[in-house]
């Protein structure tokens, strides 16, 4: 017997992602979807052969952005010797689970895989038009069976994998590929290989550790920090609530007209000289949470930023609120605002900010995790003035046009050169 799920394929090829650009859509879509056979016994174990460290969900159809006859169907017909491949990287494949289901993860059995190591991002929609990113990283280029990937259970009826390229070729090509109910993941989502570091100025792991500076405020001081930019001590205040991980978060206060520094603008900051070396890479973990009373105002309110070395002009990476959005420039004034969301207040906000630190486009990038999960994919982009490092900078510095007060609390800053070691938002974690 043949289930038959009729969709509007042209539609579905449309969507975007949550946030930021939409999903890229060729103009050669294959827009029609394809039906499959119930799957009987045999092919449900045949199937079960191609994962691993998955509980398999079955789709009712899938449909991709393009291919070069060899069509998406063949990954869903549990032979590894057939596929779907497409040339470019922005190629997706996308899963019609046929009703919204719980997700763990995807099984993917790459084509080539042995000799592939394929960048791939995850996204997941409950109707096809709305999607949300749930994993970014990498296959491990060393086997043609089926990899799992695992990610935050989520419910959803739509799974899509976007590929963004590999290290021989831009040929999207998958073999065998599932959607799971659970999953145990075989390959984890970023490499986590440290880099060498030259600068003798920078911060060294101690002990092996990947953890290279904690600013958590758990000395209840500010003495992790190298200095302050502050009118009074009660502007960056120490409290005990509300705090996300620990004992101890601060409080940034912002009136109209402090102005510590005689510069322009009204702030009150905490500095940390990290002057991370062009050609390092490091994941930064912190939380942010905005005041109930936190003013909207359609002009710029940084709360983190990495300041280059020159004194003057916008800082090469900034976080700050606009209005009610919450954006992420790279490259100064007028710079790209490579991500937004729209801004929460009265909650955490858990961020993890993973950046490879240059001036050149081509080696520098930036990627975001948000409460979890990746809300921005690695972007290559230049992270640094040519000639200047960077320092970091958190609190809140505002357009002096404000007049409301201004209150951000932060917590839990970490610098580390892992994934795992800045993973968990509530870890207290040491120092070097």
């Amino acid at each position: 017997m043949k289930k038959t799920l009729l969709l509007v394929g042209t539609l579905l090829g449309m969507s975007g992602t949550g946030c930021g650009a939409p999903e890229d859509v060729s103009p050669e879509s294959d827009a029609s979807p394809i039906e499959f056979d119930a799957l009987d016994s045999q092919a449900v174990s045949a199937a079960a052969l191609t994962t691993t460290g998955c509980t398999q969900l079955t789709a009712r159809s899938v449909i991709s952005n393009g291919h070069d006859g060899n069509v998406p169907a063949n990954t869903m017909d549990s032979n590894l010797g057939t596929r779907w491949s497409r040339l470019g990287k922005g190629s997706w494949i996308d899963y019609d689970l046929g009703s919204i289901q719980k997700v763990s993860g995807v099984s993917v059995a790459w084509h080539e895989g042995n000799t592939r190591a394929n960048d791939f991002s995850v996204s997941v929609s409950p109707d096809g038009y709305t999607y949300t990113q749930v994993y970014s990283g990498k296959s491990s280029g060393k086997t043609t069976a089926a990899e799992t990937y695992s990610f935050s259970t989520i419910n959803t009826r739509r799974v899509r994998v976007t590929f963004q390229g590999n290290n021989l070729n831009e040929w999207a090509s998958i073999a065998e590929a599932r959607a799971c109910s659970s999953t145990s993941s075989t390959v984890p989502p970023t490499d986590p290989t440290p880099e060498p570091n030259p600068d003798p100025e920078q911060p060294q792991p101690g002990n092996g550790a990947s953890v290279v500076w904690v600013g958590d405020f758990e000395t209840n001081s500010r003495s992790q920090w190298s200095s302050t930019q502050m009118v009074s001590a009660d502007r960056l205040a120490l409290v005990s609530s509300p705090a996300r991980q620990g004992r101890y978060a601060l409080k940034a206060t912002v009136r109209k007209g402090d102005d510590p520094i005689n510069a322009s603008g009204n702030r009150n900051e905490l500095v940390r000289m990290t002057r991370e070396a062009t050609g390092s890479e490091y994941y930064y973990r912190f939380s942010t949470m905005f005041d109930s009373s936190f003013p909207s105002a359609k002009t710029w309110q940084l709360f983190t930023q990495w300041h280059h070395e020159g004194n003057s002009g916008s800082p090469p990476v900034e976080f700050y609120v606009y209005g009610e959005e919450i954006r992420l420039n790279i490259g100064g004034n007028p710079g790209t605002i490579v991500w937004r969301t729209p801004l929460v207040r009265g909650r955490w906000l858990d961020f993890i900010f993973h950046v490879k630190w240059s001036p050149d486009s081509k080696v520098g990038f930036v990627e975001l995790y948000l409460d979890g999960k990746v809300v921005m994919p690695k972007r290559f982009i230049a992270t640094q003035y040519k000639g200047q490092l960077n320092y970091l900078k958190v609190g809140l510095y505002r357009n002096d046009t404000v007049s409301p007060v201004g209150i951000v609390y932060h917590d839990g800053w970490t610098m580390a050169r892992k994934l795992e070691d800045v993973i968990s938002p509530t870890t207290v974690l040491k120092a070097p």
